[in-house]
C-alpha cells in the first residue's frame, strides 16, 4: 500500500529507528548516513512503495529545468529521427509541469558543418543538459567537451561515443543486434548459400555503431559456423542512383543469396531487386523507417532488426527528469530492447 508524503518519511524513520534528518539524507542521496542504515532505509521505501511528492517540491522552488535536443531532422532518405522527437514530445507533455523546458536543434545528417552551427546555439544558451544523437563522431567529441567546460550535461542517444562519459547512452547494444542477425540468417540459408554483408556508408555519419554490428555479425558465425562464406563490400553513395550504378556492377562479379544491410539502407536493396525482377534473394536489415517497413509489407524485406524509436526518446527525457527533479541514480548505459519485425507483425509498427 503506497504511503502519503505527510506519514511516509515519519513511518521510514519509525521502521529504520533513525532519525526523520536521516531519512531525508537518503531520499535526497547526501551523505552522512552509514552504508548498512542506508541499505535499511532503501529496504523500507521499496517495501511501503514510497513516492515523495516531487511535484509539491518543484512548485515550492520554482525552479524550471532547460534541455535542448540535439538530433538530425526528419529528410526524404529517411523519417527514423520523427518518432524520437515524439517520444520526447509525449513525455514533455508529462513532465511540463515540473518545470521542464525543451528546445529543438535539428540538423542536416549530412552536413558536419550543420550540426557544429546548431551545438554553437546550443553552447550559447544556460542550459541543464542536452539529448545528443553524436553522428558525428569528432564533432561530437568537441561539442560535448565544451559542454563539459560550462557544466552542461549531455545524453547520448541511438549511438554512443568511446572514452566519454555522458549522463547515460540509451539505445541498443550494437554488438548484441549483429549477432541477432547472424543468427536469423540460419533460417532462411542452407549450407552451399554466400552472404554479403554490405555496408551502404555516406561520407559524413558515424561507423563505429556499423562496425560493432558487423563485428556481431561476424563473431556468431565464428562460433556456429566458422566455415560459412561471407562476403564484404562497401559502397559509397548519398543517393539511390549511385547506390544502383555500384551494386549493379557487384552482383555482375558475385553470386549471392543472402544479403546483410547494417545501417538502414536495406530499401535501396529491396528496390533495386524490386526493380531488376531478382526475387530470389533475401534481406536482412535495420531501422524503423516507413520506407523499410513499406518493403517488409510486400515481402521486399524478410527481416528488420529495429527499436521503437519513440520509446528512445521518451526515455531521453525521461532520464533526465529522474536525474535532475527525482534526483535518482542513473545508469550510464540504457540498453533498449531489440525487436525484429516481420511480414506478419509490421501492422503493429505504427509510422
Amino acid at each position: 500500500m503506497k504511503a502519503t508524503e505527510l506519514s511516509g518519511v515519519k513511518e521510514i524513520a519509525r521502521r529504520a529507528n533513525v532519525s526523520i534528518a536521516t531519512v531525508d539524507r537518503v531520499l535526497h542521496n547526501r551523505v552522512g548516513v552509514a552504508l548498512k542504515t542506508k541499505e535499511k532505509i532503501e529496504s523500507i521505501i521499496k517495501d511501503m512503495d514510497y513516492k515523495p511528492n516531487i511535484l509539491a517540491k518543484r512548485l515550492a522552488s520554482k525552479r524550471v529545468h532547460r534541455f535542448a535536443v540535439l538530433i538530425p531532422r526528419e529528410c526524404l532518405e529517411t523519417d527514423y529521427w520523427r518518432a524520437p522527437l515524439m517520444g520526447i514530445q509525449a513525455a514533455l507533455n508529462e513532465l511540463g509541469d515540473f518545470g521542464v523546458e525543451i528546445t529543438y536543434y535539428l540538423f542536416d545528417r549530412h552536413d558536419s558543418k550543420h550540426f557544429l552551427e546548431m551545438s554553437e546555439y546550443i553552447l550559447a544558451k544556460s542550459l541543464d543538459a542536452v539529448i545528443v544523437a553524436p553522428i558525428f563522431v569528432s564533432e561530437a567529441n568537441e561539442f560535448i567537451k565544451r559542454c563539459d567546460e560550462r557544466r552542461i550535461k549531455y545524453l547520448f542517444i541511438n549511438s554512443d561515443v568511446p572514452c566519454s562519459q555522458p549522463l547515460s547512452f540509451i539505445g541498443p547494444d550494437q554488438w548484441q543486434t549483429g549477432r541477432l542477425a547472424a543468427n536469423l540468417c540460419q533460417y532462411i540459408i542452407r549450407r552451399e548459400d554466400v552472404i554479403l554483408t554490405l555496408f551502404i556508408q555516406n561520407e559524413f555519419s558515424s561507423t563505429d555503431h556499423i562496425k560493432n554490428r558487423i563485428d556481431g555479425f561476424e563473431s556468431f558465425f565464428k562460433e556456429h559456423d566458422a566455415n560459412r562464406e561471407i562476403v564484404k563490400h562497401e559502397i559509397q553513395a548519398h543517393d539511390y542512383a549511385t547506390f544502383s550504378e555500384s551494386f549493379s556492377t557487384f552482383l555482375d562479379f558475385n553470386d549471392i543469396d543472402v544479403i546483410f544491410i547494417p545501417n538502414t539502407y536495406a530499401y535501396w536493396v529491396a528496390r533495386y531487386l524490386e526493380e531488376k525482377g531478382i526475387l530470389n534473394l533475401k534481406i536482412i536489415g535495420y531501422d524503423y523507417t516507413s520506407k523499410n517497413l513499406d518493403y517488409v509489407k510486400n515481402g521486399g524485406i524478410d527481416f528488420l532488426i529495429c527499436q521503437k524509436p519513440l520509446e528512445l526518446g521518451y526515455k531521453a527525457l525521461t532520464t533526465l527528469f529522474e536525474h535532475f527533479i527525482a534526483k535518482r541514480p542513473i545508469s550510464r548505459v540504457q540498453y533498449t530492447p531489440i525487436d525484429i519485425v516481420t511480414m506478419e507483425n509490421f501492422r503493429l509498427y505504427k509510422h
